[in-house]
Order: C-alpha cells, then structure tokens, then sequence
C-alpha cells in the first residue's frame, strides 16, 4: 500500500509537471496568436493598399498610353515581347542587358520644366536608347522575324555624336540640360536631344538669343523659338502632360514595388510565427498525450489504491461486531459453566422441602421478576435488532456514498497541484484584468456618448426653440407679403391704368410730328394749369389742320436719304460685278495659254521619244474638243477652255501615214510602248526626281527592250530610275543590281553583281 501511495504521488508530481509546461506553452501560444492576429491585420491593410497602388498605376499607364501615339505603343510592347523572349536564354544577355528603356524613363526633372522639356524632345521622348547598334540590329530582326507591328527608333550610346557647347551667362536665359537629372552613361543621349536648347524668360529674349546664339530657346509656357527662325506656340494642357503621367508612373511604381517588398518581409515573418505556433501546437500536443496516459495510469492506481482501502474498511467493519459477539460468547459459556456446576449439585435434592414459607414466597417473587425481566429481555432484543439494522443502513449510506464522496474529493483535490491552481488563478485573473480593462474602455466610451447625447438634446431643444421662433417668423412675414400681395395687385391695375394713359399720351406724340428745338426749354416751366390751358388752345387750332399729313416732311427726309444710300451701293456693285468679271476672264485666258502650253510641249516631247524608242514610227498627241457653232467667235474664244474634252492618241508604227491608229487599236505591247512613251515626255516637261517601274519590258520584244533600257539610260542623268525585270536587255544599262530572293517562305534583297544579275536573268528565262 505505501509502495503504490509512493509511486502515485509520484505519477502526481509528473502531471504537475506535464501541467505546467503546457500551460506555459498555451500561453506562449496566446501571445504568438495575438501577434499573429495583428500581422493579419497589417496584412490586409497591406494587401488593400498594394491593390490600391496597382489600381493607381495601371490608370497612370492608361493614361499615359491615351496620349501616345498608337504605332510608338505597339512598338514599345513589340520591344517588351522581344525581351521577355531573349531573357533567361544564354547568349542574350548582352541585348537584354544593352537595352535600357525609353528615354522618357531615363531622366528626371523639376515640374515647372515639364512643358519646355516635352515640346522640345516631342517623339522622341519615345526613342529607344541601347548600348550598341549592333544591340539594336538584333531586337528590329527578331521584331521582324515575329511579325511585330509598331514604330521602333533606337539611340545607340556608341554612335551618338556631340560637341561640347559652350552657353550664354545670362539670368534670363538657361541650358535646359543643366536642370535635367540622369545617370552619366546616358550623356550622349541627353545632349543629343537638349543640348542645343536654352530655356528664356519670355518670347523676346528667346527671340534674340535664337538669332544672336545659334540655340534653339524655348519659355516655360512652351513657345519654341528655332534657331532657323521658325516660331511655334500655343495653349498646352498641363493636365495631359506625358512627363507628368510619366513621374505619376514611376512613383506609384517605387512605392508598388516598396509595399510588395514590405509585404513579402512581412509574410516571412507570419510564417515564422506560423511555424512556432505549429510548433508549439505539436509541443503541446504530445505533452497532452503524455499527460493523458499519466492521468490514465494515475487514475487507474487511484482505483486500485480505493479498492483496497474499501477492503480494508470492509474488513475493519466486519471485525468489531464478531470481536463482540466473541466477547459476549465466552461470558455465556463461563456463566453456563457456573450454572451447569450449581444445577449439579442441586441435582437429586428437594427444593420445595428446603424452603419455607417466606422463601417460597420469595421464590414466587423472583419467578415472576424473571417472567418480567424475561419479557424486558425480549423487547430489549427486539429494540437492540431494530437499532442494529437501522445502524446497518447508515453504515452502508456511509460507505458506499458519503466516504466514497470524500474520497474522490480528495482525489481532485490531490490530482490539482498547488502549481496548476495557481497557474489557473493566474489565467482567470488575466481574463478578468482584460475584460476589466474592457468594461473600463466600454463605459468611458459610454460615457462619452452620453455626454454627445445630452449635447446633441441640448442642442435639439436649442434648434427645435429657433425653429418654433422662425416658424412664427415665417408666419408673421407670410401674413406680411399677404398683405404686400393685396396692395401690390391694387399699384399694378394701377400701373396698369397709367400705362395705358401714357401710351395713349405716346400715340398722340407720335401723331404730332417733330417738335421745335426750343419746345422743352419753352414750357419746362410753367404749370401744370398752364400747361393744359395751353394744350387745349392748341387742340382747337388743330382741329382746323385735321385733314392735313403731319409727318409728310419727315418721312420725304427719311426716303430721300434712304434713295441716296441706294443709289451708291447699287454702283459699288456695278464695278464689283465688272471687277469680278473680268478677273474671270483673265484666268480664263491664263487657264487656256498654260493647258495649250503644256499640251505643245507634252506632244512634242512624245513625237521625239516615241521616234527614239520607234526609229520607223511616228506618235502624236490630239487635243480633243466639242462641237460648238464656229459663226459667234468671241463666245467661242470666251469658252475656249470648255471646249477641251481629252487629249487622243494617234501612233503609226510603220511610218505609213494611212496605217495610224488609236489606242483601242493597238496591241499589249504597243499599248505599253505608248505608255511609257507619254509618261518619259511628261518627266521631260515636268521632271520628277524618282521613278519606279515594275516589269515595263514584259510585253516587249527584244530590240523594243533595247531602245527602253537607253531611253531611261540616258534621262537617268536628271533622275533616279529603279525597275524590275527578268529579260536580260534593261540589266546591260543599269548602275546597281538588287536580287530578290525567297528562302524559308520569307522574301530577301541583296546587292549582287551583274554578272550574278544576268546568270539568274537567264536560269529564270530558260526555267520559263
């Protein structure tokens, strides 16, 4: 028993300790999730505020993009696919390396500047810079071999030229270079494109610098002025400047790149919090399942222990009531003993004629004192036997219920340590401070609504007092403009009533006619009696000139002017209209001399080549006209011009005048050689510096080809003539030759020689 109290006090002190490890881990655990809460938190307002940039930058680059031009867009993404194909392939590196963006995103400057730097770079603001041409070669290949479209113009640092310039000391004039921030290495770049710009006060002193210095200059509001002379201005929309997108751009994408940074240190870090909660969840875990098999063994020892100890006290039971009824056995046996000796002894003798009177009466006393002190017995015995069972049963309540009890009392209050209820008093104390500290913040909060409660009353019964106030305000003034309403009705019919006297009074002015000057100097003073007295002598002196027109005079002024106005617009007209005519019938005669001119010329140009190329024909050129009566001349010469109706031409390639005929009549071939022989007369009267002509001789036959291929060789003097053939004649005449070549379904040029030219002339004529 004192082994298996041993080993379980033993089991006991491993569970406390088992207890308290994991409870200091469940509290490690708690802070650990407490933070790793928080960090959820930042991580969300992270995560909302990457997206948010993301959001800024991508309307910052579509913004951008609205303002550039569609080809320079789709070459930059052309460029992008080019790289991100070159990039992670080994001998790429140099042209992945080598390429450096565009130049916009290669310097930096103050806003103020941003519109004079934007009008000066233009386009090229766009231009691509790379370390080499050769860097450059490389990524319009590969954009040709993958079929990209877009406009591609790349600056190579190695073959970017400048002079070092020397500026004016001037405070109304600055380089623009000197405020532009860049990295050294793009130096050629940057003075290729500002280097020779000066940023001025105002248009005079650009003006004069321009034409003093020899610098482009250009204002901070954008008006340019060249160093060749010309002047551009206008109205810029700083809200839509591509420098301005472009530093929008560039910031949102630092502070991107700054918030993913910042998010992915803060990522490590959860999953290291992650990972040590893990870890302390498993530490946990396996200290629960050792301190479980410990309660498991515990508890089953604990068993055993009170199994044994209800044995024991079973047995304890048990052994006083027969140590009683051992005790009670033998005093019967040694008084039977004594009775068993006194019986024999009175065995054999008499008694009744031992005793006398008093002892029979004795004797008779004590049997009926043994018959009572029997039948006592008896009751005793039944009482003893009723007590005893009702002993049995509080025995048995005591022993399997309220001992029993105390005993697993006393188990749970052995199993909990002193450790463990400390540790636990501390958890609840620690709840209790945290839900304190709540209840605190909570009842401050309420507090404070409270008092924003009462103020909000306060100031609810303030304006609810002021509305009732501007309620009766309200009601007074309506009362008032009722009243005002009522009067204003009776002053407009009275308005009225005037009115219409005075524009009676008016009518009545009017029929009067003009007045003398001295009218209103003359009766400004007199009365009002006066005056209508006046007024009625006048109206019966009037009376008497009613049938007369009173405004006979004015209106014979007034038409007399009007007559004269008339008169000197209608011969302003007239020589407007003669003017105009004979404006129109100068350049009518101009029109007709320049199309007779060049039709003279066009024609005699076309016989002399047509002789050329034909030495035993002849071509002519026929201005063709409508039908018109020859009888009215000068109406004929008045519309000459409109007479023209197209130009016919007649060729006879035999000499034979009887054989000429017109272009409907003449063959494939011929039709050509009439062609080519009006488009060399109109380059003689109107030269143009370039001609092309594709397969001119295909139609021809070899001494046509000939006299073609010296034609163009000799007016290749004053033009440049590119043609394309397969017949062997035009090859002998040329300067240069370009083979067309198709290999793996892509067409190449290359220069070749002319022997090369005419071998591959003749394979194709002998394939053919």
């Amino acid at each position: 028993m004192a082994e298996m109290n041993a080993e379980l006090e033993s089991h006991r002190e491993n569970i406390d300790k088992h207890n308290k490890q994991f409870y200091t881990m469940k509290k490690n655990k708690d802070t650990l999730q407490n933070e790793r809460n928080e960090l959820w938190r930042q991580e969300n307002a992270m995560q909302q505020a990457i997206s948010s940039t993301k959001e800024e930058l991508s309307k910052a680059e579509q913004a951008l993009r609205s303002i550039t031009g569609k080809a320079v867009l789709n070459g930059i993404d052309s460029v992008n696919k080019v790289l991100q194909r070159f990039q992670g392939k080994e001998g790429f590196e140099d042209i992945y390396q080598g390429y450096h963006g565009v130049l916009i995103e290669n310097f930096d400057c103050d806003r103020k500047f941003f519109t004079a730097v934007e009008v000066t770079a233009g386009n090229r603001l766009f231009y691509h810079i790379v370390d080499t041409d050769r860097i450059g070669t490389k990524i319009l290949a590969e954009i040709n071999k993958m079929k990209l479209s877009g406009e591609v113009t790349f600056m190579p640092l190695n073959r970017l030229e400048f002079r070092e310039t020397s500026y004016p000391d001037s405070h109304d004039a600055v380089p623009m270079i000197k405020h532009l921030t860049f990295t050294q290495k793009f130096e050629p770049v940057m003075k290729h494109v500002f280097a020779k710009t000066l940023i001025c006060r105002n248009m005079e002193v650009s003006t004069q610098f321009a034409r003093t210095q020899n610098f482009d200059c250009i204002t901070l509001g954008g008006d340019q002025v060249s160093r060749r002379g010309a002047l551009t201005g206008g109205y810029y929309d700083t809200r839509k400047s591509r420098l301005e997108l472009q530093k929008n751009k560039k910031e949102m994408a630092e502070q991107s790149e700054q918030l993913q940074t910042q998010f992915e240190e803060h990522k490590s870090k959860l999953n290291k919090i992650e990972g040590e909660i893990n870890s302390l969840v498993s530490d946990m875990q396996k200290t629960e399942t050792v301190n479980s098999k410990q309660k498991d063994v515990f508890d089953k020892m604990r068993a055993e222990i009170r199994l044994m100890k209800e044995q024991c006290q079973a047995i304890e039971r048990s052994r006083q009531p027969k140590e009683r009824s051992l005790t009670s056995l033998k005093s019967s046996w040694e008084a039977m003993k004594n009775t068993h000796a006194s019986l024999q002894e009175e065995i054999g003798t008499d008694l009744l004629s031992q005793l006398g009177v008093e002892d029979q009466r004795e004797v008779d006393k004590l049997n009926d004192e043994i018959r009572f002190l029997t039948q006592e017995s008896k009751d005793a015995f039944s009482e003893r036997m009723r007590l005893e069972a009702e002993k049995n049963k509080l025995e048995i309540l005591l022993s399997q219920n309220l001992l029993r009890r105390k005993e697993e009392l006393q188990a749970d209050l052995q199993e909990i340590s002193m450790d463990d209820r400390k540790q636990r008093l501390d958890t609840s104390h620690t709840e209790l401070d945290t839900i304190n500290k709540q209840t605190e913040k909570y009842t401050r909060r309420i507090q404070k609504l409270d008092e924003q409660l009462e103020g909000l009353t306060e100031e609810q019964k303030e304006s609810q007092g002021k509305l009732e106030e501007k309620k009766a305000a309200e009601k007074e003034i309506l009362d008032q403009i009722n009243c005002d309403s009522k009067d204003l009705e009776k002053i407009s019919s009275k308005q009225s009533l005037l009115l219409k006297k005075k524009e009676e009074c008016m009518k009545k002015i009017r029929e009067l006619g003009s007045l003398p000057s001295d009218a209103f100097d003359k009766y400004q003073d007199l009365s009002s009696k006066q005056l209508f007295k006046k007024l009625d002598e006048a109206n019966k002196e009037l009376k008497s000139y009613s049938h007369v027109n009173k405004k006979a005079l004015d209106q014979f002024v007034n038409f007399s002017d009007q007559k004269e106005k008339l008169l000197k617009r209608k011969e302003e007209l007239d020589r407007g209209y003669q003017s105009i005519l004979e404006l129109m019938n100068v350049l009518e005669q101009r029109k007709f001399e320049a199309i007779q001119l060049t039709f003279k010329q066009v024609s005699k140009y076309f016989s002399e080549i047509f002789k050329k190329i034909i030495p035993q024909g002849h071509g002519t050129l026929v201005m063709r006209t409508g039908d018109h009566d020859d009888a009215d001349d000068a109406e004929s010469e008045q519309h000459a011009v409109e007479q023209f109706t197209g130009v016919g031409i007649k060729v006879s390639f035999t000499g034979k005048t009887g054989e000429t005929k017109e272009m409907q009549q003449l063959s494939g071939g011929q039709k050509s050689m009439v062609a080519l022989t009006l488009i060399f007369a109109i380059q003689k009267c109107d030269p143009a510096p370039f001609y092309l002509f594709d397969e001119i001789d295909q139609a021809l036959d070899g001494q046509h080809r000939k006299a073609v291929a010296d034609l163009i060789r000799e007016m290749s003097q004053g033009a440049q003539f590119i043609t394309t053939t397969f017949r062997p004649e035009l090859l002998e005449s040329a300067d240069k030759f370009y083979g067309v070549k198709f290999r793996n379904k892509v067409s190449h040029i290359e220069c070749v020689l002319k022997e090369e030219a005419r071998d591959f002339v003749e394979d194709d004529t002998t394939h053919a």
